[in-house]
């Protein structure tokens, strides 16, 4: 694993364990206002240290990271995985819209499916 002992910068961080995909997506979170260092907002030039808070807001939900080793360049998820702490409390679960699922792979509704399905829309809209 390719650890480094200087500063590294937080969107280099945040690419290196592989929380987004390019550095240049990092770099555009934190203008964005979506990285907060420490409860602050972030710039993407901000040194990160072990030991450091990092709340990352994703769409629907938010990913609390503690730095636990500072790394520059992208490894593996594996050996990425050692380099912070994931304090990101579970998702909730969606509540159920009340609407029969289909089984995945079960193919397309057959014409007596799509009218049952329709009355029960029927039913929930008020009409």
């Amino acid at each position: 694993m390719n650890v480094s002992n200087s500063a590294v910068r937080i969107d280099a961080w945040l690419w290196a364990i592989r929380a987004y995909k390019t550095r240049s997506a990092a770099t555009t979170a934190c203008r964005a206002g979506h990285v907060r260092l420490n409860d602050k907002p972030a710039k993407a030039s901000q040194i990160v240290i072990p030991g450091d808070t990092i709340r990352i807001r994703m769409p629907g939900f938010e990913r609390i990271l503690e730095v636990r080793q500072l790394i520059a360049k992208r490894v593996g998820a594996e050996a990425a995985s050692h380099c912070f702490t994931d304090h990101t409390p579970p998702r909730p679960k969606l509540p159920a819209l009340g609407l029969p699922q289909r089984d995945r792979g079960a193919g397309r509704p057959t014409k007596k499916d799509r009218r049952e399905l329709d009355r029960l829309r029927e039913m929930r809209d008020g009409g």
